[in-house]
């Protein structure tokens, strides 16, 4: 296999901008080839990949986003549910169809967030770049290495299929040694949006956000490109800070079979986070949280519209006006829950409920199961518009 170092098409690590050069060598890679980002620190701004390539980051080795928002052209891209104008990431693929994508090595992908945040944000012409983004893709790889500081999300994967996120190491709130990003928010870990096929496994997640969000698509548009995330397993994962394992809250195109599995929480304010609001539509089904443990002490954020507790389903996710007792009418933007499993299940938090779920009350959410589960939190179980709720050898306690 052919090996294309940065270096030998003029990149250097001297603090400068080598955006055209890097760019060269994955022009340059053939059919099967590596570009190699050797150690030293490489400034860049967006860059594309290919298909059938790799890209390797050898330890010691960062890949520096550039400052400069003019190295981040604005782009149409998926985001937060929709179709719209963004900066470009650090790392992209094109809206064209690619396969065989790997991304791999001990090195560190750094997108430069802090500073890229504040810019994109004055200057307004789109929303935040990504670390990395990769969309339209089959047989996607991405293993060992460490993804930081961006400006939104950090690692966005959209409309793929058989992906595999192994041993990857993602900080979009603190770096690596608990030093906080500032300025930052909305910084999800790692976003699996309208894909099929997808084990994360083994990897560390401190978000500055959801840790991990599993969507599909926001509203009318969401269902009208009607492509679901499927078949995703999550498994021997830690997470700290941000929110857990999320499914939603963009989820028009639907989200079914998805297992999240022996997995430790440390310091997140949930280990599940089940948001399927009105208008969205769709579905979620058949979720499973399996084998998981949280012990959180932050209470940065408590009980809110946007959090509800350590295992939470929510109907009413960001919205504390309606009531949820009265129902709104029932037409394609409601969406349906059916099927949401917590078994083998320790948590233990300061901040909100234990365990919190609320359906609609036009269309109530169904079958939660919960076995071998034992909760406790700043307040116990509140539980409202949910049909067959069944619960084996759960203790649930409070502080209050």
């Amino acid at each position: 296999m052919a090996i294309y170092n940065i270096t030998d098409y003029g990149a250097k690590s001297d603090g400068a901008v080598y955006t055209k050069e890097i760019q060269s060598a994955i022009d340059a890679c053939r059919k099967g080839g590596t570009v190699l980002i050797p150690a030293g620190c490489f400034v860049s701004g967006a860059l594309y990949l290919k298909s059938d390539m790799t890209l390797r980051l050898e330890k010691g080795a960062k890949l520096l986003g550039s400052s400069d928002i003019k190295d981040f052209p604005v782009k149409g891209y998926p985001f937060e549910g929709l179709d719209q104008l963004c900066y470009a990431s650090l790392i992209n693929t094109s809206n064209a169809l690619f396969k065989n994508i790997t991304i791999e090595g001990e090195g560190i992908i750094d997108a430069n967030g802090a500073a890229l945040f504040a810019a994109e944000m004055s200057e307004n012409k789109g929303k935040r770049g990504r670390a990395v983004c990769i969309r339209n893709a089959e047989n996607v790889t991405i293993k060992d290495v460490t993804i930081r500081q961006s400006p939104s999300w950090g690692l966005h994967i959209i409309y793929c299929k058989n992906v595999l996120l192994d041993n990857i190491k993602v900080h979009t709130k603190y770096d690596e040694n608990g030093n906080k990003y500032e300025g930052i928010y909305n910084g999800d870990g790692i976003d699996i949006d309208s894909c099929k096929d997808v084990v994360i496994r083994n990897s560390l997640i401190a978000s500055q956000d959801d840790c991990i969000a599993v969507k599909s698509g926001r509203d009318e548009e969401g269902r009208r490109v009607g492509i679901p995330s499927e078949n995703v397993t999550i498994e021997n994962c830690v997470f700290k800070s941000g929110f857990g394992a999320a499914i939603g809250s963009e989820m028009s195109g639907g989200v079914k079979d998805v297992f999240i599995r022996n997995c430790e929480f440390e310091n997140t304010h949930s280990i599940a986070s089940v948001k399927a609001i009105r208008g969205r539509g769709a579905y979620i089904k058949n979720i499973h949280y399996e084998n998981c443990s949280l012990v959180n002490n932050n209470t940065e954020i408590t009980d809110s519209k946007w959090f509800r507790g350590a295992l939470y389903i929510d109907g009413f996710y960001g919205d504390d006006e309606s009531d949820t007792d009265i129902p709104a009418e029932v037409n394609e933007g409601t969406p349906e829950v059916d099927g949401i499993y917590f078994k083998n299940i320790t948590v233990r938090t300061i901040a909100g409920n234990a365990v919190y779920f609320c359906g609609l009350s036009e269309r109530h959410f169904r079958n939660i199961y919960l076995e071998n589960v034992k909760a406790h939190g700043k307040y116990g179980m509140k539980v409202k518009n949910i049909d067959n709720l069944k619960m084996v050898n759960v203790d649930v306690t409070s502080d209050e």
